[in-house]
């Protein structure tokens, strides 16, 4: 991530944070991270995982796009996953666009996201098993498939990377207050 979206995150996470009148160790205790490293993200430092930037939109409660607009470099390389926000809905429910690539052979176990969220993801190129762990589909160019993503869920591709679309559709639960 370049320095300016670094920035505009740690910006986000701070005001949020500050907001729910909430300590750095408050915030990070309940995301799982250590500490500094919240604090090195504040200050538009480090270089965090999608996992990470995902368990603290979870704790604030928020969208994940809330935390990363108006980011336009694709987040993250770990474990494969390439994702960008291209818009975030302001109606409710709230929606929220993604392109996303998978590298080949990609695993990605995703975690939870907030109650009542569901993700529609419409494969543009290559192949891929998607959905909640132990309930998966295989797509391939076209297909579409929608799936509730307040349970753990997993992208796997093969020999070739996939393209795809997200929307992520948030509950009454991840709606910002």
């Amino acid at each position: 991530m370049d320095k300016l979206s670094l920035n505009t995150l740690g910006q986000h996470l701070q005001t949020l944070r500050l907001e729910r009148g909430w300590s750095l160790s408050q915030l990070a205790n309940a995301a799982g991270i250590a500490k500094s490293n919240l604090s090195r993200l504040e200050q538009g430092n480090g270089n965090p995982t999608l996992d990470t930037i995902w368990r603290l939109a979870v704790q604030l409660n928020v969208p994940f796009g809330t935390l990363v607009e108006p980011i336009s470099v694709p987040l993250g390389e770990e474990d494969g996953v390439q994702v960008r926000l291209i818009d975030q809905g302001k109606d409710t429910p709230q929606v929220d666009a993604y392109w996303m690539r998978c590298a080949p052979h990609t695993l990605r176990h995703a975690e939870a996201h907030t109650p009542g969220t569901r993700e529609s993801l419409t494969l543009i190129s290559g192949w891929l098993e998607a959905g909640p762990e132990g309930a998966t589909t295989v797509l391939t160019p076209g297909e579409a498939i929608t799936f509730a993503a307040d349970q753990a869920h997993l992208y796997r591709t093969h020999a070739a990377d996939a393209t795809l679309m997200m929307t992520i559709t948030y509950g009454a639960e991840g709606q910002t207050p």
